[in-house]
């Protein structure tokens, strides 16, 4: 796999190395993800069934829809 490397200042290299801690991830896994994300050109494998087809809870419905509105015209 290739390897790049890169100069960031040292505050920004403290805020990666604390945001991949925190999804205890490595730096270098947390950064192949945001670079993924950002150059990545089609949608993450399962994405719908996890987001679109991943609701839950009870059966959704749309609420009674109100008349519309009269204004007054210019």
């Amino acid at each position: 796999m290739p390897q790049l490397h890169l100069y960031i200042p040292e505050e920004l290299a403290a805020e990666v190395a604390r945001k991949a801690r925190a999804r205890g991830l490595s730096v270098s896994r947390f950064l192949a993800e945001l670079v993924q994300q950002r150059v990545a050109t089609a949608w993450p494998e399962r994405y719908f069934d996890q987001v679109v087809g991943g609701w839950t809870g009870k059966k959704l419905a749309r609420a009674r829809q109100g008349s519309l509105e009269s204004r007054d015209t210019f």
